[in-house]
This record gives structure tokens, C-alpha cells and sequence, in this order.
């Protein structure tokens, strides 16, 4: 409960600050400021590593009224990634049959911070007119030292530009989610910060998914005998995923049929020869529309990234796999949001088709996937 009312201040990197009161854990903590747009899902947002090192600012105005269950998490280790959460109005009470606790009362258990009380509404259309900034939540005591003193700290962390995040998230001993009913295939999926929803789709598909560590080498995975591969979401800058880009380079000549989201999106932008660059603010929410170029549909979609592929709408380009193409693109500002190869054998999207939380209309991107392993299917030849 929160019944002190503790001030707290958001301080960020060009010295404006936002004050509230503290819920949480009463500590500070540095990370990158951001914001989402999902009306709905705080806890799938908070146990998404894709949040590793950032403070995230939700614009529902009213949040933590169905509480903290023990099934949506979606990290494979149920624990909250996201640096600390700023929010306008906190629920006092939650209501929910499948609450075990309060979301303040779980963020003080893990040890993230987190302020009440904050106009949102300015702090977004800043956010919005600057980008994603350097941030630091400070609380108690520490909110009344200088301004000054709080921001050469906060300008003191790492910039999320130049970040090598992944492996810090991943997974660090492969694991296996068995299919439901009757196993068709078998994917090895590369956990770059990967849901726990994502495996689950396979598996209720009835894939099994081997999930191993980020840059496991191709050599090392040819003992599952994978049909299909696939490269999961996750942090930080993908300029520094070297490995993993020569990695999927491996696997794209080896006529592995392969399968990427967000991160992986950017992987396989890279492995085909496209530069990443950095987003002003980045897309994270719920509803943001993307146009299918190959078939003119327009989907509704979950996501959450910082950085982007540099392209832009009807972009072919040779590769030393053979042409590729930007296939999909964001329409709410040009985006390139999913790259392919012309052959079909490798493909990804920048958005979360697992829909977790979110809307379903990527759904079908999962089927996509085994089609393409039925036609490479010896049994299908």
C-alpha cells in the first residue's frame, strides 16, 4: 500500500525534472527515459527484457487496478526488466480474481522504483518533441539535493546508443517448451530478450522450441536438428550484435528457413546488408498500424523498439543471398517495419505478433513460419 506519500522526482538528461511521490522500492536508479502508449498490459510491459535499462513512462492515466498475477509474466525468469515506472494516478485498490498483489507491492519486492503523481501528459509531449532521454528517479532525501548535482548523475550513465544488451537478458543454458499435441517441427529459437508468449505460440502449433543463448553458433544448434530458426526480441543497440548478424548469416546459407521480431528484424536487416539507426522515441504501444507492401493489409500492432532499419517503402536491394525487399512499413510515420529475402526463406517483422499484450492481427506471421518449413519438409517434397 502506499500511504506515506514519499516525494520522488524524474530527472532527466537536459534538466527537466517531474515530481511525485514514491511507490516501489524507495531507491534510485538510472535508465533510459521512454514511453508507451498501451492502454492496457503493464505487467507484460514490465517483465518484457526488451525493457532492460529503461524507465517507462505509461500514458493510461490510471494504472495498477488488476494488481500483479503470478501468469503474465513474460520473462522466462519471472522478473520485472523494465528500470523503474512513472505513472500519473495509482491505483489504490486492485480488483482481479487472479491478483496475488498489489503492483507496488511486487515492484518493492524486486527492487524497482517507481513515481506517482507525474503529468504525464507533458512529460510524453516532451518525450515526443526531444526523444528518449537519459533519466534517473530519485527519492526521498535525495530530492532535495541541487538539480544540477541529480543530472551531471544521470548524464553520467551509458547511452543506450552503442549498448550490447542482449546476453545480459538471455537466457544462459538452453531450455525446451515441448508441443502441444503431435510435434511437427522443431525450431531453435535465439532468446535475445525473448516472451515468454512467443514459444507458446509455437508450441500450440505444435512446434517444439529449443530456446538457447544470444550467438550460439550454428555448429552448436545442428545437434537439434533444427527445421526453422528463429531470433527473438531484446535490448539495446543492434550496431553491436556483430556475432549474431554473422551468426544468421550462417543460417541463411545453410537454407535454414528462418523467422525474426523486433530485434531479430534488425539481425536480419543487417545480415542482408541494411544499417540500423537510432529512433527519436521509439514505438512502444499497442495500436500502431503497419502496411503489408507484398499484399496491401494493414495490421494493428504490439510494439516496442528504440532503434530501426534504414530503408523506406518499396526498397529492393541485392544481397549475397539474393534479392531482398522492405515489406512491411509503419504508417504512422514511414518506418521500414519487416525485410525479406525475394525467395522466402528468410523473413522478420518489427513488431510482437505473440500479441502479449496486444492486439492478434500478426497472428497468422507464426503460420506463415510453418508453411515455409512444410516447403522445405522432406516428407513434403
Amino acid at each position: 500500500m502506499v500511504n506515506e506519500r514519499i516525494p520522488a522526482l524524474l530527472v532527466l538528461g537536459d534538466g527537466k525534472v517531474f515530481r511525485g511521490f514514491s511507490f516501489g522500492a524507495k531507491k534510485q536508479v538510472f535508465g533510459e527515459a521512454v514511453f508507451s502508449t498501451a492502454m492496457t498490459g503493464y505487467q507484460e510491459t514490465m517483465t518484457d527484457p526488451s525493457y532492460h535499462k529503461q524507465i517507462v513512462t505509461l500514458t493510461a492515466p490510471q494504472i495498477g487496478n488488476t494488481g500483479w498475477n503470478d501468469e503474465d509474466n513474460e520473462s522466462h525468469d519471472n522478473k520485472i526488466w523494465a528500470a523503474g515506472l512513472v505513472i500519473r494516478d495509482l491505483s489504490t485498490v486492485h480488483s482481479s480474481w487472479r491478483a496475488k498483489r498489489s503492483l507496488a507491492e511486487q515492484m518493492e519486492n524486486e527492487g524497482i522504483p517507481g513515481v506517482y503523481g507525474v503529468d504525464t501528459r507533458t512529460l510524453v509531449r516532451h518525450l515526443r518533441n526531444h526523444g528518449s532521454i537519459a533519466a534517473g528517479i530519485f527519492v526521498g532525501e535525495d530530492t532535495e539535493r541541487p538539480v544540477d548535482e541529480l543530472v551531471k548523475l544521470v548524464n553520467e550513465q551509458p547511452a543506450m546508443a552503442g549498448a550490447d544488451l542482449s546476453e545480459e537478458v538471455s537466457t544462459k543454458q538452453p531450455y525446451t517448451i515441448p508441443a502441444e499435441g503431435e510435434k511437427r517441427y522443431t525450431v531453435v529459437a535465439y532468446d535475445m530478450g525473448i516472451k515468454t508468449a512467443t514459444p507458446m505460440q509455437f508450441a500450440q502449433r505444435g512446434i517444439e522450441t529449443v530456446v538457447v543463448p544470444a550467438n550460439t553458433q550454428l555448429k552448436d544448434i545442428e545437434q537439434y536438428r533444427p527445421d526453422g530458426v528463429f531470433v527473438s526480441n531484446g535490448p539495446g543497440d543492434p550496431s553491436t550484435a556483430d556475432e549474431m548478424v554473422a551468426i544468421v548469416r550462417d543460417i541463411i546459407a545453410a537454407e535454414i528457413p528462418f523467422f525474426g521480431i523486433c530485434f531479430g528484424n534488425q539481425i536480419l536487416g543487417r545480415a542482408l546488408g541494411l544499417e540500423t539507426y537510432k529512433l527519436r522515441y521509439g514505438h512502444r504501444g499497442v495500436n500502431v498500424p503497419v502496411k503489408n507492401l507484398r499484399t496491401g493489409k494493414i495490421d494493428i500492432t504490439s510494439q516496442n523498439h528504440g532503434f530501426a532499419l534504414r530503408g523506406k517503402e518499396g526498397d529492393t536491394f541485392e544481397t549475397d543471398f539474393g534479392p531482398a525487399s522492405i515489406t512491411h512499413v509503419c504508417l504512422n510515420d514511414g518506418t521500414v517495419e519487416g525485410v525479406a529475402l525475394d525467395n522466402n526463406m528468410a523473413y522478420s517483422v518489427q513488431y510482437h505478433p505473440e500479441s502479449a499484450a496486444g492486439p492478434h492481427d500478426a497472428n497468422p506471421l507464426f503460420d506463415q513460419f510453418i508453411s515455409l518449413m512444410d516447403s522445405k519438409s522432406p516428407n513434403n517434397q
